[in-house]
């Protein structure tokens, strides 16, 4: 009787009981499925961290934050943060296009890096370290406020969105894309940036030995044939863009650019006149970057004269719309 008993007890356990418990357990697992879920629907993007040389992913409205605050400053007026916030979102989202899943070539895996090759990024504990817990406490809030009214806008050109560039300083013009870059662009065409003056950028100088500059040209470009006794005669300026940049200048038996020199001596900018003085060389230069797309004290300085991110985006940006991204 009591291997019968112990038969029936066995068989109601297995068949009803044990069952039961498992239903139960599985319904204790959704609410974090359903977490998962919320976390992979929000737009990301995969950042290449050249100090660790690791690809982080990171939510795109946080990497905006990051970027804008490494790039602009901080205390500079809302609308020109604003038009930062844009132009940094849609960087990103256009490179997460154009290189999909592979990511960009020189980091693959990752659409950017957060580096200038493609736009400074520092998350929240970068940025204390590098200014200071009163900087988090005074600006932390006003760029999070700026990124959050702007969350998810971006710039398009007839539909598409655009490769945003922008710089420092234009030193009064901006550049057409191909000028600098040989690619054209429709939507980057030069034009005037007259709200400038704050910037400490708008002229500069530095002074180098004619020496020095021999050595550097030449041991880069091996055909120039300079000497001390011969530089007076074989700089010449060519061309210049719209803009003001050299495209093209005589610099012995070469012809280089303006963003060569720029490039070998670290200048701010290819506009630049060149003075000689004995064994002395002055470089004034206007400007501070590339020159193609918005100036950023440019937008700063519209913001204070009244106008809207989205006046600014669109001076810059010829021809584009600002529209949510889909």
């Amino acid at each position: 009787m009591k291997s019968i008993l112990y038969m029936i007890i066995g068989i109601v356990f297995t068949l009803i009981i044990l069952p039961m418990v498992l239903i139960f357990s599985c319904d204790i697992a959704p609410p974090n499925i359903e977490s998962e879920e919320e976390i992979s629907d929000e737009l990301t993007i995969r950042v290449y961290v050249k100090e660790s040389q690791k690809i982080e992913k990171i939510s795109l409205e946080e990497y905006v934050k990051g970027v804008v605050a490494s790039e602009m400053p901080a205390a500079f007026e809302i609308d020109a943060l604003k038009a930062q916030a844009i132009a940094a979102r849609t960087k990103a989202i256009y490179q997460r296009i154009k290189y999909g899943e592979k990511g960009h070539p020189s980091h693959p895996g990752a659409e950017v890096c957060n580096a200038v090759h493609c736009q400074v990024y520092k998350n929240k504990e970068q940025l204390e370290r590098q200014y200071s817990k009163d900087w988090i406490k005074n600006f932390w809030p006003k760029i999070e406020g700026v990124v959050e009214d702007t969350k998810g806008l971006v710039i398009t050109y007839k539909g598409k969105v655009v490769d945003p560039l922008y710089h420092s300083t234009s030193g009064g013009k901006t550049e057409n894309s191909e000028d600098v870059f040989t690619a054209m662009a429709p939507y980057l065409r030069s034009v005037d940036s007259p709200y400038e003056k704050d910037s400490k950028h708008v002229e500069s100088e530095i002074v180098i030995s004619t020496n020095e500059f021999i050595t550097k040209v030449n041991n880069v470009y091996k055909n120039t044939g300079l000497t001390n006794s011969n530089i007076a005669d074989s700089l010449e300026i060519l061309q210049r863009s719209e803009g003001g940049r050299i495209t093209r200048m005589k610099v012995g038996n070469e012809t280089l650019s303006g963003r060569n020199i720029r490039e070998l001596l670290g200048l701010k900018s290819a506009n630049f006149k060149i003075t000689i003085s004995g064994n002395k060389m002055v470089f004034k230069t206007r400007g501070y970057g590339h020159g193609v797309g918005m100036s950023q004290y440019g937008a700063n300085g519209m913001a204070k004269n009244g106008y809207s991110f989205e006046d600014i985006l669109k001076h810059y940006y010829r021809g584009v719309d600002i529209e949510v991204y889909q």
